[in-house]
């Protein structure tokens, strides 16, 4: 089932069927252990609407802190070392594909994040700009991954390449963090198998295309909450980014007005377009 936060209020789609929950908190509603079933129980209870407006989708997050994943993939690690060999950092990436503790890093608040439909950031003072796609896990305050939704980990490739200490201002901007367009609730673990895809436009051209499926995510999920989990509490819950196995050519950065797709099957598609800050 997929768990839309909207203007209007919450609403739960189940096999193309949409119920208007009576919960406005979003917190309460979600962050619960067993949240399939807990949720499949509520909308036994409740009457179809016909009328869901999916124009009035936001980002589904209220209180929740978003952390990231760094290094995940093998194309990822490539790229971080590329860009970064001129400073000498290239070794770090290398060394934390391969090491016990992963990359952590936090990401974001409710109030530096977009959801579907909505504008991300590039910064002024960086000249090579990317969005990451990623598989973005919804985690409850109990620390078990109840629920997945698509990531947009906007990311300056300059700023982190010239020195990996540069990491937060290369993550965390205004509007640095692109998430929806729901969270979807299955019974079972996300099919390894899911396909991630990125699509950016310009002037309505598609000017790159990549896919990846979830399973060549090297580290497993439970092992990053883990790690996340160990010295942090997580009261309302928390969102974690799990990395990106897709990223553009060295010679393309986005631009003002572009528009980003990122699609990761049974979740939906997540579309923002770019902006310098207003």
């Amino acid at each position: 089932m997929k768990v839309y936060k909207t203007r209007d209020g919450i609403t739960i789609e189940e096999n193309d069927v949409f119920y208007k929950v009576n919960a406005e908190n979003w917190t309460a509603l979600m962050n619960r252990t067993n949240l399939y079933q807990r949720l499949s129980k509520e909308i036994n209870t409740l009457e179809p609407i016909s009328d869901f407006d999916a124009s009035a989708i936001m980002a589904p997050i209220e209180n929740q802190e978003i952390w990231a994943s760094g290094v995940t993939y093998k194309r990822s690690r490539e790229a971080r070392m590329e860009e970064s060999k001129n400073a000498g950092g290239d070794t770090f990436y290398d060394k934390v594909y391969d090491a016990e503790r992963p990359e952590l890093f936090f990401k974001a608040l409710a109030n530096r994040t977009v959801g579907t439909n909505d504008y991300v950031n590039i910064r002024k003072d960086s000249k090579w700009d990317v969005p990451e796609p990623e598989l973005t896990l919804w985690i409850s305050s109990e620390g078990t991954i109840e629920g997945y939704t698509v990531g947009n980990d906007m990311s300056s490739r300059s700023i982190e390449g010239e020195n990996p200490l540069y990491l937060p201002q290369a993550k965390v901007f205004e509007r640095c963090a692109g998430l929806g367009p729901c969270v979807y609730v299955p019974e079972r673990p996300i099919d390894a198998n899911s396909l991630i895809e990125l699509e950016i436009f310009r002037d309505g051209q598609r000017v790159f295309y990549g896919s990846i499926p979830i399973r060549n995510m090297k580290r497993k999920h439970t092992e990053l909450v883990e790690f996340l989990f160990r010295e942090c509490d997580f009261q309302h819950g928390c969102y974690l980014m799990t990395g990106t196995g897709i990223v553009p050519p060295d010679d393309f950065t986005l631009k003002p007005h572009d528009e980003i797709k990122i699609t990761i099957e049974n979740i939906g598609t997540l579309v923002n377009t770019v902006v310098y800050k207003p």
